[in-house]
């Protein structure tokens, strides 16, 4: 057990879930790094970025923000908050099916659960963007893109919910479940931690 500074005032309880995060558990596609935490939303944060990879090109990304203010915030119902956000191109076709969003959402909540990742007040929105070329940009055909946003206060280890939000990831970027009772080789980092 390391001594700790007087000067350091980082809560013993966000110490620990900034190490959960760097422990999840990860799909062997999602590669992750750290990066700039917002500054203004909560006295304490920490933020990944991830991005799915297959065969060498980038198919979906995103970030996960782990949020902390020990006086609690009583729009969260709680002390922790997780934020994230991903994206991912669909097919045309895909993208213009009504039920898409509801899909979409349904994807992160699933796969909360699948990972035992606890929580309360949930709160998100999901995007479908179709996009068709005209005129000169006619040969460009059409383009289709799904959003997640979403938030929610964890009431369990953070861990599970960041695995949640890689398999999220997955999901959007149209990447099949992994077979129940299969276990991740090793997850895959960029940067130092």
């Amino acid at each position: 057990m390391g001594v700790r500074s007087e000067i350091d005032r980082t809560p013993p309880a966000f110490t620990a879930a900034v190490e959960q995060v760097g422990r999840a558990v990860l799909r062997p596609e999602v590669v992750v790094d750290t990066m700039p935490a917002p500054q203004r939303i909560a006295p304490f944060a920490h933020a990944v970025s991830g991005d799915v990879e297959v065969g060498g090109d980038e198919v979906g990304t995103g970030r996960f923000i782990l949020l902390h203010d020990p006086a609690g915030n009583d729009a969260w119902g709680g002390t922790f908050r997780c934020v994230t956000f991903t994206r991912a191109d669909v097919e045309p076709e895909m993208g213009a099916d009504p039920s898409l969003p509801t899909v979409g959402w349904s994807w992160l909540t699933d796969a909360l659960d699948a990972h035992g990742g606890e929580y309360t007040a949930p709160s998100g929105s999901v995007t479908v963007v179709h996009t068709e070329g005209f005129g000169e940009m006619a040969a460009d055909g059409a383009d289709a893109q799904i959003e997640v946003r979403a938030s929610w206060t964890p009431t369990s280890d953070v861990g599970p919910h960041v695995s949640a939000w890689a398999d999220l990831l997955c999901a959007i970027a149209g990447l099949p479940p992994l077979a129940p009772g299969v276990i991740p080789l090793q997850q895959r980092r960029r940067g130092a931690r």
